[in-house]
């Protein structure tokens, strides 16, 4: 008798879990699938404060992942493409539906690299993100851009994940890719920069303004590009191992306490 009881409570249990409202679960999404290799990406970016926009040129290194293939296709979101180039050369290309297709210029083996050049303006204000670390997530955001709130300072800064660096330059945005950067940065001379890896250089131009060339040599995902612009103060801490820079940007208003802080952190 024990034994038909037992089966029953796990039919009954059975059946139970099989009527479960599995509505609000989130799907499983797979990996994508990869057949174009991210190799290095190369910006050149000015920002223009009035309209919370930015104007770009990118320098994109790609390959075949397995098939060969004679076209690229990179997210865009949002964006203005103004012109595509392979070794100088105009490329036909579409952009719609937040996609940018190139026509290669010939069919591209498994690992035979190519750069294609792209001019651009990106218009983070006018992206409609769906998904996201934000619920706003435009990848790029102007803070205070005209200087119009009082004690809000104005700063640029960036956030990628998981699919939004392509509201600021094209690129395949996925997490699967993998890809090496540099960044040359044009701001007003007041600001400072922060960005992967190291600065290279720093170089005054005209106008007020400043390029600070930024360098990172490990690849990494797309969603990982970061962006920082704004009058900060840069408090420095304890290298870590004796050798790794730790420093801190903070507003200026705040310096004395980071740097507070800071003491109480090496002495521990």
């Amino acid at each position: 008798m024990k034994y038909i009881l037992f089966a029953i409570a796990l039919w009954g249990g059975t059946c139970l879990y099989a009527q479960t409202d599995t509505s609000g679960r989130t799907l499983h999404r797979a990996t994508s699938e990869m057949k174009t290799k991210l190799q290095h990406t190369k910006l050149k970016v000015g920002f223009n404060f009035e309209n919370q926009t930015l104007n770009g040129e990118e320098w994109l290194t790609a390959s075949p992942y397995f098939y060969a293939t004679d076209s690229l296709i990179l997210d865009a979101k949002s964006m203005l493409i103004h012109e595509v180039k392979l070794n100088d050369q105009p490329l036909k290309y579409a952009y719609e539906n937040d996609f940018l297709k190139i026509k290669l210029d010939k069919i591209y083996q498994k690992n035979e690299n190519y750069t294609v050049y792209i001019r651009y303006t990106a218009q983070p204000e006018k992206v409609i993100e769906k998904e996201g670390a934000r619920s706003d997530a435009k990848g790029l955001y102007f803070i205070n851009p005209k200087g119009e709130i009082p004690d809000v300072p104005t700063q640029i800064w960036t956030q990628g994940e998981t699919e939004s660096s392509s509201c600021w330059f094209p690129t395949i945005d996925k997490p699967n890719q993998k890809t090496t950067q540099e960044i040359y940065m044009t701001v007003p001379d007041k600001f400072v920069t922060l960005s992967n890896g190291i600065l290279k250089s720093s170089v005054k131009e005209a106008n007020h303004l400043r390029t600070d060339h930024w360098v990172m040599d490990k690849p990494h995902a797309p969603y990982l590009f970061f962006m920082g612009v704004g009058d900060f103060a840069v408090v420095k801490d304890t290298p870590w191992r004796g050798t790794i820079p730790v420093d801190y940007y903070v507003e200026k208003k705040n310096t004395n306490r980071w740097q507070r802080k800071s003491l109480v952190t090496r002495r521990k």
